[in-house]
């Protein structure tokens, strides 16, 4: 499964979407965009990302252009995949 199927089942799994997070698409905004999306959504969203990737995020990698849409928060992952 491709890194974006995985993130848009996470994102709807996570912040209980209901079926919402699996219809977006790259350039979907999130911040602002997605009530269900605070800061404990987000740390909800880390979270779930370090478990289903083996990946570590630092506290102060995250801000909101990682989190401004679908895209920009697959390309973050990617690069922390991918070990870059």
């Amino acid at each position: 499964m491709s890194v974006l199927a995985e993130l848009l089942k996470m994102l709807d799994e996570t912040l209980v979407l209901e079926g919402r997070g699996l219809r977006l698409r790259p350039d979907s905004p999130l911040a602002g965009a997605v009530p269900e999306l605070d800061s404990m959504g987000v740390m909800a969203i880390v979270t779930a990302a370090e478990e289903r990737w083996g990946i570590s995020v630092d506290d102060e990698e995250i801000d909101g252009e990682v989190f401004a849409t679908v895209g920009s928060l697959q390309a973050f992952l990617q690069r922390k995949i991918d070990g870059a």
